[in-house]
């Protein structure tokens, strides 16, 4: 199916007038969406941005009276203060934007210009506003799981998490002591088709994910098992409990191969050493 094609034979039935509105005036109803997502986001960034502007100007002003270069030395250490404080505070005004709105996303699968996506199209183009901003500068550290979490990410104790390439929060849960390397991308959607698919993903308890593996929706990671670095885990894959999976697209790895491939590593290094 085309973007904005008529057939709606993927779709579930409309929910009610305002849906069969939207399906049928589909390029109308994605750009005022899109325009509602602008706006909303103006909102809440200039929210974000409203402490640091007080502070900036207080700051400012303060360092007029200062001597030689201290003016400009103190307004660049200012600036860099009020873009840690606009962070930290849109960590925080982002959250309420999505506990607020209709941003309670569920498993669906069907056309993307539909009420049933709507919900999922705000909560994460409420989360890009951080992920794409401040999220980095927070990754691995307690303000970043607290804004997952906020989001509506399921964390499990100890839980370690190096990446910001993130997408659907409040359909993702992680076990205890499960670790997500660095540029791990995991997402609890897919499309293709005409289809949107929105699933959950469930990492379980001290699983790990390696370096840039990709997770992608509707995808169960066992208990204590491995996905080794690159890795990329199509829709539909149910990874067992201490397995190991690895390549693209990702499959289960025996033992004997595993030990065979780390057996090939040590010679390699041997060799070159």
């Amino acid at each position: 199916m085309r973007p904005f094609a008529k057939d709606q034979s993927k779709n579930p039935p409309a929910k009610n007038w305002l849906d069969s509105l939207l399906r049928r005036f589909s390029r109308i109803a994605y750009g005022l969406a899109v325009l509602l997502m602008y706006t909303l986001a103006s909102t809440a960034l200039g929210l974000a941005l409203a402490p640091s502007l007080w502070i900036w100007s207080l700051l400012r002003a303060w360092s007029v009276a200062l001597p030689g270069p201290l003016p400009w030395i103190f307004a660049g250490f200012a600036l860099a203060l009020c873009f840690f404080i606009f962070g930290l505070t849109l960590l925080v005004v982002v959250p309420v934007y999505n506990w607020v709105l209709p941003t309670r996303v569920k498993p669906f699968k069907g056309g993307y210009y539909t009420l049933h996506a709507l919900p999922w199209f705000l909560h994460n183009g409420l989360f890009y506003l951080v992920r794409f901003t401040f999220l980095p500068f927070v990754t691995l550290t307690p303000f970043g799981v607290w804004f997952l979490k906020a989001m509506g990410m399921k964390i499990g104790r100890h839980a370690f998490i190096n990446t910001e390439y993130i997408s659907d929060p409040q359909l993702i849960t992680v076990g205890d002591d499960a670790a997500l390397g660095g540029s791990v991308r995991i997402f609890a959607h897919y499309g293709g088709g005409g289809n949107l698919v929105i699933a959950p993903v469930i990492v379980g308890h001290r699983a790990t994910l390696g370096l840039a593996c990709c997770v992608m929706g509707d995808v169960i990671i066992g208990d204590d098992a491995t996905i080794l670095p690159e890795s990329v885990l199509l829709p539909g894959s149910r990874v067992g409990a201490g397995e190991t999976w690895g390549g693209v697209p990702a499959r289960r790895i025996e033992r004997e191969e595993m030990d065979r491939i780390k057996a090939e590593i040590r010679g390699m290094a041997e060799t070159l050493g």
